[in-house]
């Protein structure tokens, strides 16, 4: 005699009919809920309202469609609270086709500035310092950005380099105005190679 206990199927039952879970999985797929929907069209608007504020040279990189840039053009001009609100609905519509993560992207350059430009400011303060520090580091720099003024870079640095003593013993060296310039010149230099190479 078997007393092994029947295996337990997985499931639910649903208007008097027992669903497996093959079925759930099915129905699943189907189209979106209305509370689905209803997220995705209030995430478009709050984006809209987003892109009100956006600065004007990533607005132009965003391929938007002209009805949507006449439609943020004309809401930033309505100061009336309900004609804004209106406004703003109709820019969630305008929206609701499009692919709003190049929309997410710029706006979040905005807020956070751009990985990349983080990147270049870092590598340019090292790159200054180095050349501060270190004499064998403008023959390296030299090698890597032949374009260079080096006449005016070596002046720079040595500019910099005097400031950089402190005037009475004891006190902390301060940074004039030679060593601001120095990170300007790198950070130029190193903004037109890159420019250059993907030309």
């Amino acid at each position: 005699m078997n007393n092994k206990t029947p295996k337990a199927i997985k499931g639910y039952w649903s208007n008097g009919r027992f669903v497996k879970p093959e079925e759930i999985a099915a129905e699943e797929v189907g189209p979106p809920s209305k509370t689905q929907l209803k997220a995705e069209a209030d995430e478009k608007q709050a984006l809209g309202e987003a892109l009100l504020t956006l600065r004007a040279d990533l607005m132009a990189r965003l391929d938007l469609p002209d009805k949507l840039r006449d439609a943020i053009a004309s809401a930033k001009k309505i100061t009336n609270f309900e004609g804004r609100r209106r406004q703003m609905q109709f820019i969630g519509k305008l929206m609701r086709p499009l692919d709003c993560d190049p929309i997410r992207e710029a706006i979040d350059e905005q807020l956070n500035g751009s990985a990349q430009l983080t990147l270049a400011l870092h590598l340019a303060e090292q790159w200054r310092d180095k050349l501060v520090a270190d004499d064998l580091a403008l023959q390296d720099w030299l090698t890597a950005y032949p374009a260079t003024d080096s006449q005016q870079l070596r002046a720079l640095i040595r500019q910099t380099r005097k400031d950089y003593k402190p005037e009475n013993p004891g006190e902390a060296p301060r940074h004039g105005k030679a060593y601001r310039e120095v990170f300007q010149l790198v950070k130029e230099t190193m903004k037109n190679a890159n420019q250059e190479s993907q030309e």
